[in-house]
Formats: structure tokens, C-alpha cells, sequence
């Protein structure tokens, strides 16, 4: 089983390496991505922080017509904490994940407010670009935001707002989803911040916002979940081969809990544990276009050793054949105790899964770094593993 390369030895060795390398080089001509190669075929690119730089967050990835990989993220400037001054950055890969560049282009500066942040990126049916993000204003108004591309990524419209309310809306990035349908849905937990402490309130209230015209309106479903009874946050979903929809949300309770629809996100079913087990951590769950099954990934802590207990490590893969009842094929990517694993984006080119997740550590900064893994799906089908 693949297992991570940041252990002691490794780290070490990429410390040793880079020291060496900036002894000898002027310093802007040592730029990131860091390559750390692991078993053959598996290339991790890792975006590290630095002076006026202190964090790099999540992403997600989009394949433009011209054949290159786009990973737009989140570059931190005024501090590591969530509510930091953020813009958004791109970097691309000319050859489907093997290789990045090594300078950021920006794609939107910080219009106003704490930061913009957890990207969502979507090619929809009629060939544009959509670009979903969440405009921090304030501690009352977190809200999603879409902006569209007709030139690949040139160009963008003005922001359309997702969410007519003001309140604190979660919406992870690589979340949108757009249906068969042509349905685009954004699953998102509101959360309370309003108290007389300000204090978050970690009980979100989980429902959808739909659009069935391209993202330029946007409708709420009805609720589903309040989070009375039971801690919810950071939902996403994923559409079944029978056309319901299957929405995770990580909780504190031992798992990931899952609600299911019928009727494309405007009615749920009661959220209930999963047997995915897990910290309070998100999981991500796509499809892979060449086998048409479901590949999730997360921090497995089933039967997880005492060390890793409420971390978000080890960092992990699984398959599953039939539509989310069962997971096999379960692979360790990441497995550092002291490593900080999640907010995964997915992308499948060349065969590969690209994978663009927090990689910090959780002792310096766990959400500071941001890493692009790019992985066979050969490697975990094989049965011999």
C-alpha cells in the first residue's frame, strides 16, 4: 500500500534540498510548486507559504479547450485564519497534472469585505466557464458568488450573488454540482455567527440552491436538515446513476451522515450515519468518467490507531460499485500523524485522478499549504495492493 512520503526522512531530505537550492540560487528564481515524487506515476506539487504569503488554501481544477489544466486557489496575504484577506489565483498544467507553473496568475483580487475563497469551477452545457466561490464580507454575510467566461478563463462577467439572504453560508469548494438535467446545485450549511460573543455556532442549517437557467437566478429548496439534534456542516453531494442525489455532511459524530433525493434537491430525506467513517473532517465523492464508478476521498479512521484519533490524517481513497452502500479498493495516499488532510478537489485526466487538498502541518499551520496529487487509477483498482 502507498503510503506518504512526509515522513521524517522526507521531510528532511525536501528541507536539506531546498536549502541547497537557495544557496545557490537567486531567490526569485526558486519558485513553487515543490516536487516530491513518490511510486511511479504519482507526482505531488506542493504550494508552500512565505513572507506575505502565510497560506495557500483549496481549490479545484478545470480542463480548458486548449488542452491545459486550470487550478484556481486561494493565496492568503493578511494572515492564515479563515477570515484573512484572500484573492484568488490560478496555476496550469501543460501536460494533464504532471507538471505546473510556477507563478500565479490572478484570477479575482479581494473586491471587498475579509476574503473570497473555496472555489468551485464548472464547464456548463452551453460551453461556458462557471466560477463559484464564497465573498466574505462580514460575520453575517458569507455568500456564494458566480462568474462566468466565454474566453476560457480570459475574461469574466460581474458576480451574480447565489443567495439572496445575508448570513454565514458554507459552500466547500469543488462543491457545485451540475445535474444531467442541467440543473446546478450548491449544497450549503448556514451557520450563526449573530450571538452576543459572536461565536460560530457549528449546527448549520443544510439546504440546497438551485438554478435551472445557466446560474443567473437561483432558487433555495426546502430545508434539510436544522442541525437541532445533530452537528452538520460542509455538505456536498454527488448524482446516483438513477438519477437521486446522495448529499455528506461531516459531522462530529463518527462519520460522514447522509440524506437522499428524489427530485433533483428540493426535498431530503433525514440525515443519519453513514458507514463512512470519519473526524470531523469533509470527504469528497466524484464519478470517474472511464469506469462510472464513485471515488471518495477522506481521513479513513476506521479502526484507526489512537494517534490519529479527531486529526484529519491518514488521507485516503476508496472505490465503490455500487452507489455509495459499500467502499473497496481502500488506499492510503497520506498517513503523517502530524499531517492535516482535506478539503479535497477531484479531477480525472490521462487516466489519472488529480487530487487538489490541504497538505499543512497541523503543529505549524495545517490548512497553509495547498498540494496537487496526481495519482493512476491503475494503482487503485489494483487488486494486488
Amino acid at each position: 500500500m502507498f503510503t506518504s512520503n512526509s515522513s521524517t526522512n522526507s521531510s528532511l531530505f525536501v528541507f536539506v534540498a531546498t536549502a541547497f537550492l537557495a544557496a545557490h540560487l537567486h531567490a526569485a528564481d526558486l519558485q513553487p510548486p515543490y516536487v516530491v515524487k513518490s511510486l511511479p506515476g504519482v507526482e505531488k506539487f506542493r504550494f508552500l507559504p512565505g513572507p506575505g504569503n502565510p497560506r495557500n488554501s483549496e481549490g479545484d481544477f478545470l480542463e480548458l479547450k486548449d488542452g491545459r489544466v486550470m487550478f484556481v486557489y486561494t493565496h492568503f496575504t493578511g494572515g492564515g485564519g479563515d477570515h484573512s484577506t484572500a484573492h484568488l489565483a490560478a496555476r496550469f498544467s501543460p501536460d494533464q497534472g504532471k507538471s505546473w507553473s510556477s507563478e500565479d496568475v490572478t484570477v479575482l483580487r479581494n473586491p471587498s469585505g475579509l476574503n473570497v475563497m473555496s472555489v468551485s469551477l464548472l464547464r456548463l452545457k452551453s460551453g461556458e466557464i462557471a466560477l463559484f466561490y464564497l465573498a466574505k464580507n462580514t460575520l453575517e454575510d458569507c455568500r456564494p458568488q458566480v462568474k462566468f467566461s466565454s474566453n476560457e478563463g480570459q475574461t469574466w462577467s460581474e458576480p451574480i450573488t447565489c443567495i439572496a439572504e445575508p448570513g454565514y453560508n458554507v459552500l466547500n469548494n469543488d462543491r457545485a454540482v451540475q445535474l444531467k438535467s442541467g440543473r446546478l446545485i450548491l449544497p450549503v450549511a448556514k451557520h450563526d455567527f449573530t450571538g452576543p460573543r459572536k461565536a460560530f455556532n457549528g449546527k448549520g442549517e443544510v439546504r440546497c440552491h438551485v438554478s435551472d437557467d445557466l446560474g443567473r437566478t437561483w432558487q433555495p429548496t426546502a430545508m434539510v436538515a436544522r442541525g437541532a439534534d445533530i452537528t452538520l456542516q460542509e455538505p456536498g453531494l454527488v448524482e446516483l446513476k438513477n438519477g437521486d442525489l446522495m448529499m455528506f455532511a461531516r459531522t462530529p459524530h463518527g462519520s460522514q451522515y447522509v440524506s437522499f433525493s428524489q427530485d433533483q434537491g428540493e426535498n431530503w430525506s433525514e440525515f443519519g450515519p453513514s458507514n463512512i467513517i470519519s473526524p470531523l473532517s469533509p470527504a469528497t465523492i466524484e464519478r470517474i468518467p472511464e469506469t462510472g464508478d464513485l471515488l471518495m476521498a477522506w481521513n479513513n479512521h476506521d479502526q484507526v490507531a489512537d494517534e490519529y484519533k479527531n486529526k484529519r490524517t491518514p488521507f485516503n481513497l476508496a472505490i465503490s460499485q455500487d452507489e455509495g452502500q459499500t467502499w473497496t479498493h481502500v488506499r492510503t495516499v497520506e498517513d503523517d500523524v502530524n499531517g492535516w488532510y482535506c478539503y479535497t478537489a477531484m479531477d480525472f485526466v490521462g487516466g489519472n485522478v488529480l487530487l487538489g487538498h490541504c497538505a499543512g502541518d497541523r503543529r505549524s499551520g495545517g490548512l497553509s499549504t495547498s498540494q496537487i496529487t496526481t495519482i493512476p487509477l491503475t494503482w487503485i483498482y489494483d487488486k494486488s495492493e
